[in-house]
């Protein structure tokens, strides 16, 4: 007689993760965080320079090439009560979708007026109503600045870097939530298209250093792009997993990317994922054919894997989606393992943190 295994719940993904752990700012050098070698066990640590090392000739890294946008813009309502503006997508004719943080919301057809900070002048928007529809937590404005200004010149003019809530820089303030060294840090070396309001954090680690090793050791790299929106930080309320409604992001394969695919299969390589969003994005298009549109793609254990062999990936929050994506790739017991192992030796955890190199379990 043969049973089936009990389907995973939100508390199979939990774990102690002391508060010192998590990273507040960037290493000194982006290659130089740690890098867990996970794809045996035990696993083996290592130092994230020594990637090229572990990898073959033939094989193929997949990039998410998003640049993260200052999407977030503080202001105030005609009545003086403050208010805060995530912008998750650009729409046409100036308008944009975005989350809404305030106590009282305004009706549709209220006037704000968003800026940069105290002192540091504005613009003014016009609350559309909800989107896609009245029961969803985004809302659509349209943007009024000056000189025909677009959305995209008014955020890199008046707002700042979306940090995770887990970073602790002046979160509640409008005064420099963000730093000057998140510019360059909360951003890849090869961010090409603005859209994200999150970074792809298994990244940020690159530098050209190992990016020039990767190609004299014979390692292929390509790129698709998909806009991390705010919802990859929202967490798992239903301990039925299954119930859990996941977020839409949109993304991009370019054809060359398509052809690189191919020709690493062709010549047997890997196929290695940098990070969770590349992830989502290859197998969104391996099950839909779409090399392009929206996906919201929830990869938990029993997932198929049917592109992605190996992947390159931060530390993530516990009970989180990430959480479960990485443990359907690499084997749940594993994987909780390497996150044991990585808090009793003290790896930086989440988006300024250390990363791992797994491997998909067969």
């Amino acid at each position: 007689m043969s049973f089936s295994p009990r389907p995973h719940t939100l508390s199979d993904f939990d774990f102690a993760l002391p508060e010192h752990l998590i990273a507040q700012h960037p290493a000194a050098e982006r290659s130089a965080s740690r890098l867990l070698d996970g794809r045996q066990s035990p696993p083996v640590d290592r130092v994230f320079k020594e990637l090229p090392d572990l990898l073959h000739e033939g094989d193929l890294l997949v990039f998410n090439d998003t640049k993260v946008v200052k999407a977030r813009v503080f202001g105030e309502k005609a009545s003086g009560g403050k208010l805060e503006l995530l912008i998750e997508r650009v729409l046409e004719g100036n308008e944009v979708v975005a989350h809404m943080k305030v106590s009282k919301k305004p009706l549709p057809g209220a006037k704000i007026h968003l800026h940069g900070g105290l002192g540091k002048g504005g613009f003014d928007a016009t609350l559309l109503g909800r989107w896609p529809d009245e029961s969803g937590p985004l809302f659509r404005f349209a943007l009024q600045g000056a000189h025909n200004a677009t959305p995209w010149d008014l955020m890199e003019q008046f707002g700042h870097l979306p940090l995770p809530p887990y970073i602790a820089r002046n979160q509640n303030s409008d005064e420099d939530p963000d730093e000057a060294e998140d510019t360059e840090r909360y951003q890849t070396v090869f961010a090409s298209h603005p859209g994200a309001v999150a970074a792809p954090t298994a990244a940020l680690h690159f530098d050209q250093g190992v990016l020039d090793a990767l190609k004299e050791r014979g390692v292929e790299t390509a790129s698709v792009t998909l806009h991390v929106g705010a919802g990859t930080f929202q967490p798992v309320k239903v301990e039925n997993i299954a119930e859990h409604q996941m977020h839409s992001e949109w993304y991009n394969i370019p054809l060359g990317t398509l052809a690189a695919l191919e020709r690493c299969r062709q010549r047997r390589g890997r196929i290695i994922a940098v990070g969770t969003t590349s992830v989502r994005t290859l197998e969104s298009w391996a099950r839909t054919g779409q090399i392009s549109g929206d996906t919201n793609i929830f990869i938990t254990p029993g997932f198929e894997f049917r592109v992605v062999d190996c992947l390159i990936t931060n530390f993530h929050l516990p009970k989180s989606t990430l959480m479960m994506l990485v443990s359907a790739l690499a084997g749940y017991k594993h994987v909780m393992e390497l996150y044991q192992h990585a808090v009793q030796n003290e790896y930086r955890f989440f988006s300024y943190g250390d990363s791992m190199l797994l491997e998909r379990k067969r």
